[in-house]
């Protein structure tokens, strides 16, 4: 059973949404196949634009930060631009205690990070 889905949103459906199935990220076998999972998204997002929306975690562990950090990596290296949006109090304060926030796109909602995109400009 798959972890995630993707949708494809905006005008032109080019942005790359990925939604989360489950409210708590724990089990390392989980883990591992969201982290497969979003590897995949970054590789199939031809436009260069993905999403990623935390509205239904409310609880992720710091392994699952790991592969966030990894497939942003991932995303740089392929030049895919990643933003977050939805994410919980609890986990953006890890984020936050993580430095995350400063080195993420993150956006309190998929609207402003799908609106983001189409910004442009150095300071959007």
């Amino acid at each position: 059973m798959a972890s995630t889905r993707i949708e494809q949103k905006g005008e032109s459906a080019d942005i790359s949404v990925v939604y989360f199935s489950v409210p708590k990220i724990l089990e390392d076998a989980r883990i591992q196949q969201i982290g497969e999972e979003l590897s995949e998204a970054a590789a199939e997002a031809v436009n260069g634009k993905l999403v990623l929306n935390f509205d239904n975690v409310k609880f992720m562990s710091s392994a699952m930060i790991g592969q966030i950090i990894l497939v942003s990596k991932k995303c740089k290296a392929a030049k895919v631009d990643l933003k977050l949006c939805n994410i919980s109090g609890d986990v953006m304060e890890v984020f936050k205690l993580m430095r995350l926030n400063k080195i993420l796109n993150i956006y309190k909602t998929e609207e402003k990070a799908i609106a983001s995109y189409s910004k442009s400009g150095w300071f959007g």
